[in-house]
């Protein structure tokens, strides 16, 4: 297992700041058949692959946000790109793995996914 990969499980169930960049109900910027169904950001300071912030899904809130505080209570491990992105939800808030699925399949549907708890 790659260092990206061990830093990323080691936030899993960790408390992190995601900086929302793409509201919910927003058009993807590349993609305009894409609507984001949750709050999509970044975590600052950690780097994916691709040289930018760990991106991050908010699920749990159903209103536009800034910015938000939560756990990391999912990794979406995409077999067939080079970075994981990170599920993020209110403390004290359970999600069945289906749900989770469900609510970031707006755009994972577009890869082959493995969702680690």
């Amino acid at each position: 297992m790659s260092s990206y990969y061990e830093k990323v499980h080691d936030l899993l169930h960790k408390q992190v700041k995601v900086i929302i960049d793409r509201k919910i109900f927003s058009v993807h910027p590349k993609h305009e058949d894409i609507i984001y169904q949750v709050n999509y950001g970044y975590i600052m300071d950690f780097y994916a692959p691709d040289n930018e912030y760990q991106d991050a899904y908010v699920i749990g809130v159903d209103r536009p946000l800034d910015e938000f505080v939560g756990e990391v209570i999912a990794i979406i491990h995409r077999k067939n790109d080079d970075e994981d992105k990170l599920v993020v939800a209110p403390k004290n808030i359970e999600f069945s793995s289906e749900e989770i699925i469900n609510k970031v399949n707006f755009q994972e549907k577009f890869f082959d996914i493995e969702l680690i708890r």
